[in-house]
């Protein structure tokens, strides 16, 4: 009797799971619901508080007291200060100059580890490092070795006579401030840019070399004429990402010099929440930090024109 019943049960479970397979097989609905984590995501983590600072600058919002709407008259006053200014003009010169040194040195090292070298597999590793280890530790150690009291780099320097003793004040002094968060930023971004370079370099196809040498084409010759253009559209890509996160970085000048000496050192993000946080003028600091937005924008938008123009 029992075996009797099984079928129908099979039968009466058959349609239901048959239903249901169907039902997820159709795009229309199968889309959306692998979506919709995603987007509830970007609606909590970027979208809320995107709206937020874009409040927070229209308003004269200040901690512990009530806001009211005053319109573009943040942005306005801000032009009015000379530290907002200067990080301005700080945030030019610290992404310029560290993506400059940051796309040379990462084809060096992206070519010299691109040849036949003892434990090649492990240096690529170990050249990862920088970019592995959280950005506030790994600071913190540059902090120490750039200390005016217990400075590597210092003594370093003195014995092998480039300094005279006691050596510069690398994080009192407004140059040699900028000087060291720009080596850290370039330190911490060199192994983004190099091996990602180094895959570049790993798809060109080795009948273009073969054929340059053939022509009598040098070493010089094949980088300039081969190696270069093929690398073009990866270069356009890794310098868009590199200027997103210079434009936007915040943890090595926080930790470093919190923006001094006299603000010499400021970014976008350090000032925003000096003056949004510590000072407690909201509307101000979300000011600020919106500036990134239309500087980003105009960052991607002439990197995807040279990139599509690059692919056509």
């Amino acid at each position: 009797m029992a075996i009797g019943t099984l079928p129908v049960a099979t039968r009466a479970r058959l349609p239901w799971r048959a239903r249901l397979s169907e039902l997820f097989d159709r795009e229309r609905i199968l889309g959306p619901l692998f979506i919709t984590p995603a987007m509830i995501l970007i609606l909590l983590l970027v979208a809320y508080p995107f709206g937020m600072a874009l409040y927070f600058s229209l308003s004269n919002a200040f901690i512990g007291r009530p806001s009211h709407f005053i319109g573009i008259a943040n942005f306005v006053r801000l032009w009015d200060s000379d530290a907002f200014r200067q990080t301005f003009q700080n945030a030019f010169v610290f992404t310029s100059v560290a993506v400059a040194f940051k796309l040379v040195l990462g084809i060096s090292l992206a070519l010299l580890l691109n040849e036949q070298l003892w434990f090649k597999r492990l240096i690529r590793g170990a050249v990862l490092l920088p970019w592995v280890i959280p950005t506030a530790l790994s600071t913190l150690g540059w902090w120490w070795m750039f200390n005016s009291l217990y400075s590597v780099v210092n003594w370093t320097g003195i014995a092998l006579g480039i300094f005279d003793p006691p050596g510069p004040n690398w994080l009192g002094q407004k140059y040699y401030a900028m000087t060291a968060v720009i080596i850290v930023n370039i330190w911490r971004g060199l192994p983004f840019f190099a091996i990602t370079i180094l895959a570049g370099l790993v798809a060109i196809p080795k009948e273009l070399y073969e054929a340059a040498q053939s022509d009598g084409a040098g070493p010089w010759a094949r980088f300039w004429y081969v190696t270069l253009p093929m690398l073009k559209p990866v270069l356009a890509v890794v310098v868009l990402f590199s200027t997103i996160f210079t434009f936007s970085d915040f943890n090595i000048v926080y930790v470093l010099t919190r923006g001094g000496p006299i603000n010499s050192t400021h970014l976008l993000r350090t000032l925003s929440r000096m003056v949004g946080l510590d000072s407690g003028r909201l509307g101000e600091g979300a000011a600020i930090s919106l500036y990134l937005f239309p500087l980003l924008v105009f960052v991607v938008w002439v990197q995807l024109r040279y990139v599509r123009k690059q692919a056509y």
